[in-house]
């Protein structure tokens, strides 16, 4: 069972879920019939492996005919250090076999330093210390899933910069040198790619950044990036519009060997920058 503020909810919820199946005498493949997913999707739920979503602890009160218990464990269990719109987002990139991100303005959460996660937070408005300083934790605990030596093994990740991101300033010269190093090092992982997209051209992803989390369970989960907080979209159509996008970014992204390139270059760029 994933480890967080969140597991002793997913405990709660799966117990329930267990006990209310068994006093109405239901398999774990009738309750998948009643709630209209899958038999490996209820098995994962009831093991503590997978988070359930909103949508399907909505299902659960429905078919069981309870007063939003399964709805008030989701929430709890939801009620982790992200954002409102990424909390639903985070089961999904926790349990992915395969991500695939693109970023026009910002290094992805999974690949930022503690120094550059709080040099992003703590520019929000309206933010406290305390909750940036829980925001920042809680993106470094995200990051286990690219190191896990378990099962499921770490997903592959094909991340896409806009090589914007090298050069926006972020927390200063040391914070973006350093930043730039732990890139070039990820760059170098097995199950890891980073493209970068050259800044002299217009591309299809200069709208919006985004994230799409691919599990064993279809669709994927795209999570949109935006001003707003972002939001998390569980559509098979959207999911395939989005990766289009994604590959048409690739055809415009530099080699992998010339990206580290790029980003080695980056990072020798912040380290003159850097006042003695």
């Amino acid at each position: 069972m994933p480890s967080g503020r969140g597991e002793d909810d997913r405990s709660m919820f799966a117990e329930e879920l267990i006990a209310m199946r068994n006093q109405r005498g239901w398999t774990q493949e009738e309750t998948a019939a009643q709630m209209l997913v899958s038999t490996s999707t209820v098995a994962n739920i009831e093991s503590g492996y997978r988070a359930p979503t909103p949508a399907q602890a909505m299902k659960a009160d429905e078919v069981f005919g309870t007063p939003g218990t399964f709805q008030r464990h989701e929430r709890r269990m939801r009620g982790i250090p992200f954002s409102v719109g990424f909390r639903p987002f985070q089961p999904h990139e926790a349990a992915a076999r395969l991500i695939k991100t693109f970023q026009h303005s910002l290094v992805p959460g999974l690949f930022q330093t503690r120094a550059y996660a709080e040099a992003i937070t703590e520019m929000y408005p309206e933010t406290t210390a305390e909750i940036a300083k829980e925001r920042v934790e809680g993106r470094m605990a995200r990051q286990a899933i690219l190191f896990r030596e378990d099962d499921p093994p770490p997903p592959r990740v094909h991340a896409l910069l806009d090589e914007q991101v090298l050069g926006r300033n972020v927390g200063g010269p040391a914070v973006m040198a350093e930043q730039m190093d732990h890139l070039a090092e990820l760059a170098m992982m097995p199950r890891i790619s980073i493209q970068v997209i050259p800044a002299d051209r217009p591309h299809a992803g200069l709208l919006g950044a985004f994230v799409i989390a691919e599990t064993d369970q279809p669709p994927a989960i795209v999570y949109l990036d935006s001003a707003l907080d972002g939001q998390v979209v569980e559509s098979a159509n959207v999911a395939e519009t989005i990766d289009v996008v994604f590959r048409a970014l690739q055809m415009e992204a530099l080699t992998g060997s010339v990206s580290q390139t790029k980003i080695k270059e980056a990072a020798q760029r912040w380290k003159e920058q850097i006042t003695p």
